[in-house]
């Protein structure tokens, strides 16, 4: 196992049982407490966890965003099942466009038995996805700036470019989906794009993994009753249901 992929595991797990003991860790993982520690060590520095005696605490605080590709190996048995149900909604012939998301890379991924796609994204992580994989499609990237920490642009040239394009659907994901506020992101620059995307569509799809709900990010990008589906891989209850409804929001659990 590569040491990207073992952090983006403890994370994981740092994340649901927000504390963990390096000698568990250790003998999980087959490596060193050594090794462990320096994972701990690692994640202290990028803010994620406070060291313990023998183990580290989780940080709760949603408004830093991830490393992408530690996002990229996290929930990502729920984030294939969501890729699935977003292909499922889009027929070939579509205008589509895909926001930077771990999410909306697996959906492109989903997306490729289809014929005929026309899509714009700004993440260089899906251009390489289906680079030499479809044929029949349009693709156009935004260009603009690239964003530290992912393989992605933002900023004003590529907001401009995507204001030029009317699609059908928008595809994005979020990282905290609450009833209040709406669903958030950590970074201002990555929801101003967003919501660019959102505005060119004629339906917006949010594919969100069941983790999300119940969390608020730094920034908002929308509001519930913008969104016309909401694409997710657990029931969220009844309460989310109900104001989904009230929303005008169609819920599709994959």
């Amino acid at each position: 196992m590569l040491a990207i992929e073992r952090r983006a595991l403890i994370l994981e797990q740092l994340k649901k049982e927000k504390r963990v003991l390096i000698s568990q860790l250790s003998e999980k993982f087959g490596v060193s407490e050594e090794t462990i520690r320096r994972d701990m060590e690692k994640f202290e520095q990028e803010g994620y966890v406070t060291r313990t005696y023998g183990g580290a605490v989780y940080n709760e605080d949603s408004r830093r965003e991830l490393p992408y590709e530690i996002r990229k190996r996290t929930n990502v048995e729920a984030k294939l099942k969501i890729a699935s149900a977003v292909a499922d909604l889009i027929s070939d012939g579509d205008y589509i466009m895909l926001d930077e998301s771990t999410t909306s890379t697996y959906v492109a991924r989903a997306l490729k038995g289809k014929r005929n796609i026309t899509l714009i994204t700004n993440s260089i992580e899906i251009l390489l996805e289906l680079a030499g994989n479809v044929q029949g499609w349009n693709i156009f990237c935004t260009g603009g700036l690239l964003k530290s920490n992912s393989l992605a642009f933002t900023g004003k040239r590529a907001e401009s470019m995507i204001e030029s394009y009317h699609v059908n659907f928008t595809v994005i994901s979020c990282e905290g989906l609450d009833l209040e506020a709406g669903y958030t992101d950590s970074r201002e620059e990555t929801a101003l794009l967003k919501r660019s995307m959102m505005a060119q569509a004629k339906k917006i799809i949010l594919a969100a993994d069941s983790n999300k709900f119940g969390k608020v990010a730094f920034i908002s990008i929308g509001k519930l009753s913008d969104l016309d589906m909401l694409v997710t891989d657990a029931d969220p209850g009844p309460e989310w249901r109900a104001c989904l409804e009230e929303n005008g929001v169609k819920l599709v659990i994959a």
